[in-house]
């Protein structure tokens, strides 16, 4: 792999970023991460978050330790990523209505009140991001992208498994890939 290209997960909130930047360590790539948000029942196997991402585009500096490793930048934050550095994208796609179910489930348990904006409403925002988000990713000459569905990797992980590993020229450890996929965690189902 090239050691300059910063390799990234993305994202909705909720649609399986941590469980790809679980498979894509157990696959040989390591991880820029913070520790700072730690594993719980909502992400039983870590968040894999590196907090510093969360300042884009005022913060930049941080993308010097991200050459040669994997980071997790939600969608919204993506198209902050400047121009002078390569990057390789997986981007994670799933149902949105399990995102908001996930989402919802969370924020119960965090005491918090899940009905504040509509589903409806969550929707729309939600494919208004992701348009824009890959609108910008299209015109990008240094970005490469693979995207990958969340139910579909857990329908056939061995398939989903041999693309991510070929978009990343065969380097990485698709047997132990492989072995990181949780069935169990798909607990939010449309």
């Amino acid at each position: 792999m090239d050691p300059e290209t910063i390799n990234v997960v993305s994202g909705l909130p909720r649609s399986g970023t941590s469980m790809i930047m679980k498979i894509l360590e157990a696959g040989g790539l390591k991880p820029l991460t913070d520790n700072i948000r730690t594993a719980d029942e909502d992400n039983p196997k870590g968040y894999y978050e590196f907090e510093r991402v969360k300042k884009l585009p005022d913060d930049t500096a941080w993308l010097k330790d991200a050459k040669g490793k994997v980071v997790k930048i939600l969608a919204e934050l993506v198209t902050y990523l400047p121009n002078d550095h390569n990057y390789k994208i997986i981007f994670i796609e799933r149902n949105l209505k399990e995102i908001i179910e996930s989402q919802r489930k969370m924020l119960v348990r965090r005491g918090k009140d899940p009905d504040i904006v509509p589903d409806e409403e969550l929707i729309l925002l939600f494919k208004k991001a992701l348009k824009l988000m890959d609108n910008w990713i299209n015109t990008q000459p240094n970005i490469e992208v693979l995207y990958v569905n969340y139910n579909e990797i857990l329908v056939d992980p061995k398939e989903c498994i041999l693309e991510i590993n070929e978009f990343f020229n065969n380097e990485l450890d698709e047997p132990r890939m492989v072995s990181e996929i949780d069935k169990k965690l798909y607990r939010n189902r449309a």
